[in-house]
């Protein structure tokens, strides 16, 4: 009497795995879109739209970038958040929401308990840009000029909340100068007002700056990681321009609504794994100085958490706030 209801056990646990491991090897069978919480033609986009080009071309059917900007980045995470948990939204998300956890004093969404990660996609060093109109050709005359003419210079960022506006923040801590925070709805629309001179001065990731440092149409002064940038030998970082104290990475990744199928997560990452090693992304990656990456889930997850717990000590020593 016994054995029959043990066999019906096992089998039933068959018919679930089975299908659940198919469904995994099955997806997609549509297109999939991927929000980017930027305006286009940032950062995020930079590496999001070259991406969805080879996934769409591994996998047969359409990635759509989707671009829904506002609140740095917060207005497209929450649409992630609340969407479908089908394996048919992802969010190409960034450093900017692990600063925002400590920044915002309220947010609509829980970046860990609303969101999963799925894999890092790129990590760039960040730069100091400054138009060339600024009479400014180092980060020391940066700093003379600054403390001569208190918020006279305007920085631009993403938005509140932002790597680029946290790093400003703390640059201003460390240096006690004074500029002015303008905020953007992404990086695009700030580095499109920084080429035009409206603004004069951007912490921005290389992967939005680096064509235009390469075009002469900015002057960058310094990384703001403790080595130099690959392919930017000539620029300095911060510690060797004689500021101490930032070490900031932008990066790029992605998570999915919770309650995605673990199945989908997996193949997403293996996925984008494999994307990253195609000869275009390389070339695209290496062109932005940029690391690529593709870690499993758990360990993307693990950064994660320290980098909240990071930001957060930056938040509390820059007492940047937004309510």
């Amino acid at each position: 009497m016994s054995v029959v209801p043990a066999r019906l056990r096992a089998l039933a646990l068959c018919a679930l795995v089975v299908p659940l491991a198919a469904f995994g090897q099955a997806w997609p069978t549509k297109p999939v879109r991927l929000i980017s919480p930027f305006a286009a033609g940032g950062g995020t986009d930079a590496f999001a739209r070259p991406l969805a080009q080879v996934l769409s071309q591994n996998l047969g059917h359409q990635f759509i970038v989707d671009n829904r900007p506002g609140a740095g980045g917060t207005v497209g995470a929450d649409i992630a958040a609340k969407s479908a948990p089908d394996g048919y939204t992802f969010v190409v998300g960034a450093v900017h929401h692990t600063i925002a956890v400590s920044v915002y004093s309220k947010l609509p969404y829980d970046l860990e308990r609303d969101l999963v990660p799925v894999t890092m996609v790129a990590m760039v060093p960040s730069v100091v840009v400054v138009h060339p109109k600024v009479p400014i050709q180092t980060v020391a005359e940066l700093i003379a000029y600054a403390k001569a003419n208190p918020n006279k210079l305007n920085g631009a960022s993403a938005g509140n909340g932002t790597s680029h506006h946290l790093t400003l923040e703390l640059f201003k801590v460390k240096t006690g100068v004074q500029i002015n925070h303008i905020p953007y709805k992404g990086a695009g629309p700030a580095m499109q007002d920084l080429l035009a001179g409206q603004v004069d001065l951007m912490f921005d990731g290389m992967g939005t700056s680096s064509p235009q440092i390469k075009g002469g149409r900015l002057r960058p002064l310094a990384v703001t990681t403790l080595t130099r940038a690959t392919g930017f030998p000539d620029i300095p970082t911060l510690q060797e321009a004689g500021v101490a104290g930032i070490d900031v990475t932008t990066w790029y990744a992605l998570w999915a609504p919770a309650g995605t199928p673990p199945e989908i997560v997996s193949r997403m990452q293996q996925e984008v794994a494999k994307a990253l090693a195609s000869p275009l992304l390389k070339d695209i990656w290496a062109q932005n100085a940029a690391t690529a990456g593709g870690n499993p889930p758990a360990e993307f997850g693990a950064f994660v958490k320290t980098e909240i717990a990071r930001w957060a000590e930056v938040a509390k020593a820059s007492g940047a706030r937004i309510d």
